[in-house]
């Protein structure tokens, strides 16, 4: 991951294409310190979270994943952030990496991105995920998606609240967005966020633990063991139908 700042606005880049910018240890660690130290630095209005590649994040690393409390960490740290952050999807988003997108305060994206809840297809669960994001999304579209891992577009990404806005042209997509964000006082933007991310802030303190132990339970499942060892040998889990 690196960092960089031009007017207010500091860009944080997941750039880990070895293993499609998934939620490694490392990763979600460096990200943490990234999000402090935009939040200490007085010259920076808003964050703007993107991506090298054509994969935003493919959800948690299966071969070194990331300990479930320190993601949980990310979570709340993104959402407690006092200043906007801003995602700017041009690929892929998978499983945990949709809790990233959903715990930021505005969501734009290109028209190659698409998205899945790939959890149930591995013996797991959208647990921790589903903090950042139930508080965002409509409710037989999160019950759909959630258990099915159905694929889906931008476009529908929009509709049922996971995305702000989409475009064929992101970056031009943003210029309104980002030029709002510049105007605005440090303390109205930190004060108005608190506002709009209260209900995922709430879900975050309320389930947080419960779901992390479910999370860490699932992983550690025989169910969850065959469905991650399928995806590595490229076949059809024992389960599937």
């Amino acid at each position: 991951m690196h960092a960089a700042q031009a007017t207010g606005i500091a860009t944080l880049t997941l750039d880990s294409p070895g293993n499609r910018n998934a939620l490694s240890a490392d990763l979600v660690a460096d990200l943490r310190s990234a999000l402090a130290a935009a939040a200490a630095d007085t010259a920076v209005r808003a964050v703007v979270l993107t991506h090298t590649g054509n994969t935003f994040c493919a959800g948690a690393d299966l071969k070194s994943p990331c300990d479930p409390a320190d993601f949980l960490a990310l979570l709340r740290e993104t959402a407690e952030l006092p200043k906007p952050v801003v995602a700017r999807v041009t690929g892929h988003v998978r499983a945990g990496g949709l809790g990233l997108l959903g715990a930021c305060d505005i969501a734009a994206a290109g028209p190659q991105s698409s998205y899945a809840f790939t959890e149930t297809h591995l013996g797991l669960a959208p647990a921790v995920i589903s903090m950042p994001l139930l508080p965002r999304l409509e409710p037989r579209a999160a019950a759909r998606y959630f258990l099915t891992a159905e694929a889906f577009d931008a476009a529908e990404a929009a509709r049922i609240g996971l995305l702000t806005l989409h475009g064929e042209d992101v970056d031009a997509a943003l210029e309104p967005v980002l030029a709002g964000l510049r105007k605005a006082s440090p303390q109205g933007l930190a004060a108005t966020k608190a506002l709009t991310s209260a209900a995922v802030r709430e879900a975050l303190t309320r389930d947080g633990s419960r779901l992390t132990e479910l999370s860490a339970g699932l992983f550690a499942s025989a169910e969850a063991r065959e469905g991650i060892t399928a995806r590595f040998e490229r076949r059809e889990p024992s389960w599937s139908l």
